[in-house]
């Protein structure tokens, strides 16, 4: 009595708990397959590496490509991004462009004379304890301290 090949592969399939296409048989071995009948000569086959489980992993090309893109600076635009605008960026890096902004202007205005010295150093630390929202914030309260 010979074995078919189809039920031979669901057979191996079943011992060696994977899907029937991930499992591999020697072209060299077709005659010993056909003559297998028991469950203990698919077993010593297995064995002997005449029929093996087709170990494959996940393809990696597709992520390479994406990686290379993103990389290159593209796939960043509106329909990627995710959360508000101030997400995307560190709390420390809005902190650090905020305060430069605004001891700029506060060394503009005591270049143009429009503050002394010392409404100067008095901006400045209320600058660095985070008083002021903005720059226009700072214009505003220097327009109240003057009058």
């Amino acid at each position: 009595m010979n074995m078919n090949m189809k039920s031979f592969r669901g057979q191996v399939s079943k011992l060696l708990n994977v899907g029937k296409s991930k499992v591999w048989i020697s072209p060299d071995a077709t005659t010993e397959v056909k003559k297998a009948i028991t469950k203990d000569d698919i077993k010593e086959m297995v064995n002997n590496g005449t029929v093996k489980k087709v170990i494959s992993g996940q393809s990696r090309g597709r992520a390479r490509k994406l990686k290379a893109k993103k990389t290159a600076g593209r796939r960043r635009g509106p329909g990627t991004r995710k959360g508000v605008k101030t997400a995307r960026t560190r709390p420390k890096e809005e902190w650090i462009k905020k305060v430069r902004a605004q001891r700029k202007y506060i060394r503009e205005m005591k270049d143009k004379n429009e503050i002394d010295s010392t409404l100067y150093k008095d901006l400045y630390a209320k600058v660095r304890g985070g008083f002021f929202r903005s720059k226009g914030h700072i214009k505003l309260y220097v327009d109240k301290v003057k009058k």
